[in-house]
């Protein structure tokens, strides 16, 4: 079927300003969802892609990769999904199918994935994100919303949710208690505080100030609060974890963390740093330490994370926002003044 004319939110360059922009959607295919979106999170990520910190970029650029919308159209060999169904997209819309990462679930490290924006489709088109009015992809980049759970509510769980549920799934009905750090309390790092204490760890929320420790003990529930400008208090708890999710998305020395991680620890990073980090290995090798990462999640861990979330009936502390209020939203980002998710209601935006 012929592509379809859209309205979405485009960057036209690194000034990362967004305005209205019309393009038209690829053409649909026997396996394609055409979905009508609803709400789409807003993400640091795609503040640095809009200013092509990350890779180059061909603009216009239309953002968003924490997509729900209502399915209002399935190709002829669809199964998954019924019209009126609401959905998610997160983000990536394609992957090569056929190497090992892809046969083992991870199509998140498939060396051929397609990012839901910022890339390119099989046919060459450009795609393009969530701040617009609708999306075609594939039905295995597909996830179902449960129905216990608000479509706004399951926006930030498409990427950040995931983003944290994958590494820390590893951990989950271990035979002992876990004691966990989230490094950095922002997006992705409260909802992992919520999704590590619904597997039952004991969570430390490591912070640079006390500015958050109120939030993090009472309102996230948090076990602990640590501040690592605080000597002290960083020696104390010095060989106490099993494991830091670290999430903090810019420069940061490393070495006060790894003093952390009891012997055999892990520090997992999440968040991206635009300047490279370092450290010295003495930590690692003497505590048979390890540093690794985690990209995302997988569609299969991205389902499971959202029927865990409505199973366990956790809420995403999230700002609903007009779309002609992403400017100022992307603005009040880079300051953090948001607890913790802008969330864009897309529908009924003036982008039909």
């Amino acid at each position: 079927m012929e592509g379809r004319r859209v309205i979405g939110w485009a960057a036209r360059d690194v000034s990362a300003h967004l305005s209205p922009y019309s393009f038209t959607l690829r053409k649909t295919g026997p396996e394609d969802v055409v979905l009508k979106v609803l709400y789409c999170g807003v993400d640091h990520t795609d503040l640095h892609q809009m200013r092509g910190e990350l890779m180059p970029i061909n603009y216009p650029l239309v953002p968003g990769h924490e997509v729900v919308g209502e399915v209002v159209e399935v190709g002829s060999e669809v199964n998954k999904f019924k019209l009126g169904e609401k959905v998610g997209v997160g983000c990536l819309i394609s992957s090569c199918g056929k190497c090992l990462s892809c046969n083992s679930n991870n199509e998140q490290y498939c060396n051929q994935r397609v990012f839901t924006y910022g890339a390119v489709n099989k046919d060459g088109t450009p795609t393009h994100g969530g701040f617009s009015s609708a999306m075609v992809v594939h039905q295995k980049f597909v996830v179902q919303i449960p129905e216990k759970l608000a479509p706004e509510q399951a926006a930030p769980l498409l990427c950040a949710g995931v983003t944290a549920y994958s590494p820390l799934k590893q951990f989950n009905n271990s035979d002992k208690a876990i004691k966990a750090g989230i490094l950095g309390l922002g997006g992705v790092g409260h909802l992992a505080v919520l999704i590590a204490k619904a597997m039952g760890h004991h969570v430390t929320v490591i912070s640079s100030s006390e500015k958050k420790k109120v939030e993090a003990l009472e309102h996230l529930q948090a076990d602990a609060f640590l501040v690592s400008s605080n000597a002290a208090e960083m020696e104390g708890a010095a060989a106490s974890l099993d494991y830091i999710l670290d999430t903090v998305p810019a420069f940061h020395s490393l070495e006060p963390y790894i003093s952390l991680l009891k012997a055999g620890g892990k520090l997992i990073f999440v968040g991206v740093s635009t300047k490279s980090l370092h450290f010295n290995n003495d930590e690692l090798i003497l505590g048979n330490k390890s540093l690794t990462g985690s990209f995302i999640g997988s569609m299969e861990e991205t389902q499971e994370l959202l029927d865990f979330w409505a199973e366990k009936g956790l809420s995403t502390m999230i700002e609903v926002v007009k779309m002609d209020y992403i400017n100022k939203a992307f603005e009040r980002l880079e300051r953090n003044d948001v607890r913790y998710r802008f969330v864009l209601e897309v529908a009924g935006s003036n982008l039909e």
